[in-house]
């Protein structure tokens, strides 16, 4: 053992070639976990997760660039629909997901832009949530029963100031529709009284019924509706009329409420922490399938707006947006109302 020890002492070369394979060994060691780390992203099944009920906003834009998503990566992309808090729910299990890119919130304006000045939701959205891409940005329609005796939006304005009582949807407390009701009702001054439901689905549903007087869908979700005659849309709340339904009048012809621009925008998040080339990467791949003609025409049919931005833009959009409603919130005085 002595003249072992001893040759590791009196033998610098040798010494530094044992090393030297050492530190190649220790390298390789750990080099490994990195290697698996750095796998082309994605490998696995990508998740889109949506806060409300199928047939809204978020779950048409959503389903559109999923499918374009999955022929991009070749793999699997599911949407899945967690309803209820206005999208709260949705969001704070998209924020505790782990952050590799493999959950995504298609996160819209209520619990996004909103909630989190109104209904104190308990998210960060700046400390646990990172930005990814805009999908689309639509108008909202006001729409009514087929058989409502309101044939025009002055009509049930009319109706409204009279103090007749009318009762208006939301896809929850602190969603466009439900600011948009809420502006008509400080605006006539009437007996209009808001009615929340846990998405777009069931309000619609309602509606249908004539359990309600009116809501304010976004646009892609009502068309169909419209199409097939079961309800009237009476206007729009985007500035301009819109190209896909030019005879419809918007809020601001109808009234004198300058700035009635409110619209419902879908976009995706994902948990803070996800790597930042992993994020670099989806805002390419969006707006890449975004850019498709196919895409452009579905979703022009559905009246949605496409707005490619970069993540920084997207990042400042949000901040835009949230500002703005917090001004529509100290101006309309309402308070939180749970569906």
């Amino acid at each position: 053992m002595a003249k072992d020890a001893n040759l590791y002492v009196s033998s610098p070369i040798r010494y530094s070639q044992l090393a030297i394979r050492s530190a190649l060994v220790a390298v390789a060691i750990a080099l490994t976990p990195l290697s698996a780390g750095a796998q082309p992203y994605p490998t696995r099944t990508i998740t889109l997760v949506v806060g409300y009920s199928p047939g809204g906003t978020g779950d048409f834009i959503g389903r559109i660039l999923g499918a374009k998503l999955s022929e991009k990566f070749g793999r699997t992309v599911v949407v899945e629909n967690r309803a209820g808090a206005s999208g709260l729910i949705a969001a704070q299990y998209v924020a505790k997901a782990a952050p590799d890119g493999y959950t995504i919130l298609v996160g819209q304006t209520p619990e996004i832009a909103v909630n989190p000045h109104f209904l104190n939701s308990g998210l960060d959205v700046d400390r646990e949530l990172a930005p990814i891409a805009l999908g689309g940005v639509v108008p909202l329609a006001l729409v009514v029963p087929k058989d409502s005796p309101y044939a025009t939006i002055a009509q049930l304005l009319d109706a409204a100031r009279s103090g007749k009582p009318i009762l208006f949807a939301s896809a929850g407390p602190g969603t466009p529709g439900h600011f948009a009701g809420e502006l008509l009702r400080q605006y006539t001054h009437g007996k209009l009284t808001h009615v929340p439901y846990k998405g777009a689905g069931p309000a619609l549903a309602d509606l249908l019924g004539s359990h309600v007087d009116f809501y304010f869908p976004g646009f892609p979700g009502s068309v169909p509706y419209v199409k097939a005659g079961q309800m009237r849309m009476l206007a729009v709340t985007s500035p301009q009329r819109l190209p896909r339904a030019p005879d419809v009048p918007t809020v601001i012809e109808a009234t004198s409420i300058k700035d009635f621009d409110i619209s419902l925008w879908a976009g995706f998040f994902a948990p803070l922490g996800t790597p930042k080339a992993t994020v670099a990467q989806l805002n390419a791949a969006i707006n890449e399938v975004l850019a498709q003609p196919d895409t452009q025409a579905r979703m022009s049919e559905g009246g949605a707006d496409i707005v490619p931005m970069s993540v920084d833009q997207f990042a400042g959009f949000i901040k835009s947006e949230s500002t703005k409603y917090v001004r529509i919130i100290a101006t309309t005085g309402i308070k939180p109302q749970q569906p």
